[in-house]
């Protein structure tokens, strides 16, 4: 059975942040997976919530600082910048703008900047680069429409979890189930773990190497 406390999204939500990207993406069978974004944060414990998802014109970020006057507490920001990294999309005002809505972090297809103030706060913030050029605010822009970052597929309301393996997303509506898979995962590596330190490990195959 999948947690007690997985009935809500808050709880799906707060049971995955006490796994990992690694496990959950095994059970997504290895495919999705967002590739070349990496946390730009000091890294304490997993990230996860519910996609607040923006799409803007590569170095422009009108539509971000418009999607934070929409953020819920828990939301994690999700921008397609189209993966450039000429120009910085978030920084440290930004940050503190989304710190008090309540988001529980950036992940950004593109660059940001003030680097150190995402290190100082430890506000979570997934993305390709740091360049100190600042962005265009001209717009266009979308918000909450499906989007990619860095390969992988993000819609409105998609679980997002990144730790320091990078970030994966999938449908609430497949969350329960995954989380199951996911749980069940962790006890057999725990059980190989302990196998291992105990000396009776007899290998990936079932026999001794």
């Amino acid at each position: 059975m999948a947690d007690a406390t997985a009935n809500t999204l808050e709880g799906l939500v707060a049971a995955f942040q006490r796994s990992s990207t690694a496990i959950i993406s095994d059970n997504l069978e290895r495919l999705p997976g967002a590739i070349g974004i990496r946390p730009f944060h000091r890294v304490t414990q997993t990230m996860a919530g519910p996609a607040l998802t923006v799409r803007v014109a590569a170095g422009d970020n009108l539509a971000i600082h418009k999607a934070l006057e929409l953020v819920k507490p828990g939301d994690v920001v999700v921008v397609d910048g189209d993966g450039d990294i000429s120009r910085a999309l978030v920084g440290e005002i930004m940050m503190t703008i989304a710190q008090v809505g309540g988001a529980a972090g950036f992940v950004v297809d593109g660059a940001i900047r003030d680097l150190n103030a995402f290190v100082e706060a430890g506000f979570p913030c997934f993305a390709r680069a740091a360049i100190h050029r600042g962005p265009f605010k001209n717009g266009p822009g979308q918000i909450n429409v499906p989007v990619s970052i860095g390969g992988l597929i993000v819609g409105p309301g998609d679980i997002v979890v990144g730790d320091d393996d990078g970030v994966v997303a999938f449908p609430q509506a497949i969350a329960a189930d995954l989380l199951q898979a996911v749980r069940a995962q962790e006890a057999r590596e725990e059980e190989i773990l302990r196998s291992i330190r105990d000396g009776t490990y007899t290998g990936a195959y079932g026999k001794t190497s």
